[in-house]
């Protein structure tokens, strides 16, 4: 079975296979080295003149690249560690997500920035951050988390190759050895894959050109679902795993959302899901406190009004992430949180 990083690595190796004008930039991502992560490795060896190592400045990598892109290219940077997204802030907030609508939509930003994010691996405090909330809500910047149920490799190709928009994506760390879900086998759960056509949406005033999938997952032959949970990422794998011990442990069935666009956010298949079940439950790896999930669930609760009994959000400690392996479980949500969580609110 693929992983997700071998996945990931086949959609950037497509893109430079289709399109001549995508490059690719990032420190330390040439071979036999291949990037911290190893999501470009090999493409230095097939397309030496156009992925380019770079020196360490997030700011200059990311202005580079804005400019390559307003003179018709296709780049994508790798940022090493998401972390260092803060770094380039000001290029990504302050001119490629408005260049668009400043030169008065003569120009286009088609740039797509990978970093990884998340932690569970010792990394620490400045090197375990899931910090993609900083730049959710920004006008006209994407932000897209790839899952092992939705194929990587396609979400990456779509964002470089249709995409004229600037993209944030993120990658959890965690995910890169996830095996790809088997989207046609007979396994515990049925999977529905959901590509809304572009700028059509039902519940949400934000329209996507294009758009990308969202997964609906169920347990296979299950009662209706109790209670909906939207999760993105490495959480949705957790998700699955903490569905599975509700179900078969204290018959407790759920349905799990998990959306590659996470902004602009299309909030149709979450909040059809809450209609049902009528309750929602929204998970993230990211601090709690202002995040995506408090997002979603006051969206919901605007939208739904009545129709939620109830309504929760499940995120990390308001803390930095810790070194010590027993600490860091602490503080970011896992499986046994999910369970209680889920337990408390049916």
């Amino acid at each position: 079975m693929t992983t997700v990083l071998e996945s990931l690595n086949r959609g950037l190796q497509r893109a430079m296979e289709l399109d001549e004008r995508v490059f690719i930039l990032g420190e330390d991502i040439l071979d036999p080295y291949g990037g911290a992560f190893k999501v470009t490795r090999g493409l230095s060896s097939t397309y030496p003149e156009r992925v380019l190592t770079t020196p360490i400045s997030e700011a200059g990598i990311v202005g580079l690249a804005a400019g390559m892109a307003l003179r018709g290219l296709r780049p994508v940077v790798e940022i090493m560690f998401g972390d260092f997204l803060t770094l380039a802030a000001d290029q990504v907030i302050n001119h490629i997500a408005k260049f668009h609508w400043m030169y008065a939509e003569q120009v286009s930003v088609p740039l797509v920035i990978r970093t990884p994010m998340g932690g569970r691996r010792g990394y620490g405090p400045t090197h375990s951050q899931t910090l993609e909330k900083l730049f959710l809500g920004i006008p006209g910047l994407k932000v897209l988390a790839p899952n092992a149920v939705c194929d990587p490799s396609e979400l990456l190709l779509q964002a470089i190759l249709a995409d004229d928009d600037p993209v944030l994506f993120i990658e959890n760390k965690l995910l890169y050895l996830q095996k790809l879900h088997d989207t046609t086998a007979q396994g515990e759960f049925t999977i529905k894959i959901n590509t809304p056509a572009a700028g059509k949406t039902t519940w949400s005033n934000y329209t996507s050109t294009p758009g990308y999938p969202t997964a609906l997952l169920s347990l296979r032959e299950a009662p209706p679902a109790r209670l909906t949970i939207a999760a993105y990422g490495y959480m949705a794998e957790l998700a699955q795993q903490a569905a599975m011990i509700l179900a078969y442990q204290h018959e407790i069935f759920t349905d799990i959302i998990i959306p590659t666009q996470l902004a602009p956010f299309d909030s149709q298949p979450v909040l059809a899901s809450a209609c049902s079940s009528h309750k929602l439950l929204v998970v993230e790896e990211g601090t709690q406190t202002m995040g995506w999930g408090a997002e979603i669930v006051a969206l919901a609760a605007e939208i739904m009004g009545g129709q939620l009994q109830q309504v929760r959000r499940l995120g990390a400690l308001d803390l930095p992430v810790p070194a010590s392996p027993a600490l860091e479980q602490a503080v970011l949500p896992g499986v046994n949180e999910i369970v209680h969580c889920v337990k408390s609110m049916v």
